[in-house]
């Protein structure tokens, strides 16, 4: 029986752990703001999977958890802009071969909490999607439906232009608000522009963003009549880095075009994928003046083992080419937060869902492979150290938080449901809540 010392201690031992207002303290980071401005030392404290605190020094006496992150950077989530994670009503085979994978899969392990399905569901087959993969998914998943209505099962079906229905696409997005953030063209071959009119239709419909990817370049419909005249500003081309988009002289020079159509508001993603990012297209508009609007990764069974990787691997490119980590970091969390408006992640203001990435830069010698197999040398590299998804630990690469084995004697499993998503806890936090 336990004696009146062991109860009192138990008691008092309680008291103080309830009083304790932090379920994590990550302390010690470096913090990527971008919404927030701020870009500096600061701890993070997070309460029932929301951020509930962030200041220079946070006593590490008023957490349960205490996480040391010192030497490396805290940045909101991740957010992948375009990528493709429904496996389809034809066991996940998408245009040219590849097949989607899933979310958990690859996420989360990066630095990702959030991922957009780029079209790979169309109307026929979104209630699919969202069944078996998006209120499965510990991985926030968010969707740009496909103007076709069976999304992306191959050639053949992409074009049928019949099959596009502006207004009963619009009219989904509508009733599925929660996922649905935008409308998405691709893969056309043809020579009208019948596939972007309509998903600009339904996207006019819905109020949300068209992403386009335009597939087979044609005279009949110069690439530059998109962004000058086809799209509405707030609208995303992905691929921006893909050589056969019209953007050097001969000289190597930018074509004024492009800067007028960012100016009227058109966004550029990367989209990187397995054949859309070539080197001789990404550094020259980098070292003129040309970023993307977003880094995203068009992940997919082909991309994940070719060139692309995955979303930091990307980010590094970027790194190497000359941006800035604050820069490289906003264009891959706040930037595709507001592209989508949802501006409930992408930044760790007090109040946000605790959706977090603590990164570190390694240096040394690496090479990065574009799409079309050039190599790229390189010094520095982006590795994920953890994963915070709505205020639970969802990856950790060296064990940050965990205690060393000689220290817990005769232990037995580990984790804690308040902290820790290996003991069971939920689904990633609903941005309506």
């Amino acid at each position: 029986m336990m004696n009146a010392v062991t109860l009192s201690l138990l008691m008092v031992a309680g008291a103080l752990w309830a009083q304790q207002p932090y379920d994590i303290l990550l302390k010690g980071g470096h913090l990527l703001d971008a919404k927030n401005k701020i870009n500096g030392r600061r701890d993070v404290a997070i309460k029932a999977g929301r951020v509930a605190a962030v200041a220079p020094d946070i006593a590490a006496a008023q957490a349960r958890k205490v996480i040391d992150v010192t030497g490396c950077y805290v940045t909101p989530g991740l957010i992948d802009l375009h990528a493709h994670v429904f496996s389809g009503t034809n066991g996940g085979q998408l245009s040219g071969g590849n097949a989607s994978i899933h979310p958990d899969d690859f996420a989360l392990r990066t630095g990702v909490t959030t991922v957009v399905d780029a079209g790979s569901s169309g109307r026929h087959n979104f209630e699919v999607f969202k069944k078996t993969v998006i209120e499965r998914s510990r991985t926030r998943v968010l969707v740009f439906l496909n103007i076709g209505g069976v999304g992306m099962p191959g050639d053949a079906q992409e074009q049928n232009v019949a099959d596009m229905d502006a207004k009963a696409a619009g009219a989904l997005a509508l009733a599925n608000k929660d996922t649905i953030v935008g409308i998405k063209v691709a893969h056309y071959r043809g020579p009208d522009w019948t596939p972007v009119e309509r998903g600009v239709e339904a996207g006019t419909i819905a109020k949300i963003p068209v992403m386009v990817d335009f597939g087979e370049f044609r005279p009949e419909r110069p690439f530059q009549d998109l962004v000058l005249k086809k799209l509405r500003p707030g609208d995303i081309y992905t691929h921006a880095y893909y050589v056969p988009v019209p953007w050097l002289d001969d000289n190597g020079k930018l074509l004024p075009y492009v800067f007028e159509a960012r100016k009227r508001g058109i966004i550029f993603d990367v989209g990187h994928g397995g054949a859309a990012f070539e080197f001789r297209q990404a550094v020259p508009a980098v070292k003129q003046g040309f970023p993307p609007d977003s880094i995203s990764t068009d992940i997919h069974s082909g991309s994940i083992n070719s060139g692309m990787k995955d979303q930091l691997n990307v980010m590094s490119k970027f790194l190497n080419m000359g941006m800035t980590i604050e820069d490289v970091v906003m264009r891959s969390s706040w930037n595709p937060a507001k592209i989508i408006h949802r501006e409930q992640i992408g930044h760790l203001s007090v109040g946000a869902i605790a959706d977090i990435a603590v990164l570190k830069i390694e240096k040394g010698t690496y090479g990065f492979v574009d799409s079309f197999g050039a190599r790229m040398d390189g010094t520095q590299r982006l590795i994920n150290e953890m994963t915070i998804s709505s205020g639970h630990v969802a990856f950790d690469l060296n064990g940050r938080a965990r205690e060393r084995w000689d220290k817990l004697g005769k232990y037995q499993a580990l984790g804690e449901p308040w902290w820790d998503w290996s003991r069971g806890a939920g689904k990633p936090m609903p941005l309506s809540q």
